[in-house]
């Protein structure tokens, strides 16, 4: 009966990602998040250099709870909070970005789009 139901469970679909991620934003995303220094203050798996390590690792940022443990983890949430945090999050020790509303959504699609297995 186990193997009948290990069987089972192999033939479960892969899960889905949460979002409906554009490649061209993405590839936005990373250059805005370069181009802004972030990856002072955080490491990311496909920027070598540098990597920060004041802010957590972002790795699979779709895979996470709540941004930085209280905001809902949505994409507008997210664009708002790396954008400007301390409107988005009062008390957060991220200073706000010099992106515009645009480059945070694409900063957003980038940091759902990391997967966590580079």
């Amino acid at each position: 009966m186990l193997v009948l139901a290990g069987g089972l469970v192999a033939c479960k679909p892969p899960p889905q990602p949460r979002h409906d991620l554009d490649p061209a934003a993405i590839a936005r995303g990373r250059e805005a998040v370069i181009k802004a220094g972030c990856a002072a203050c955080h490491a990311f798996p496909d920027i070598d250099w540098p990597k920060g390590r004041a802010g957590p690792a972002l790795t699979a940022f779709d895979g996470v709870g709540p941004i930085a443990g209280t905001l809902p983890n949505t994409p507008g949430n997210l664009a708002a909070f790396v954008r400007n945090s301390p409107a988005a999050k009062p008390g957060s020790s991220m200073p706000a970005m010099p992106l515009t509303p645009r480059e945070a959504r694409d900063v957003a699609e980038y940091l759902y789009g990391i997967a966590d297995d580079r």
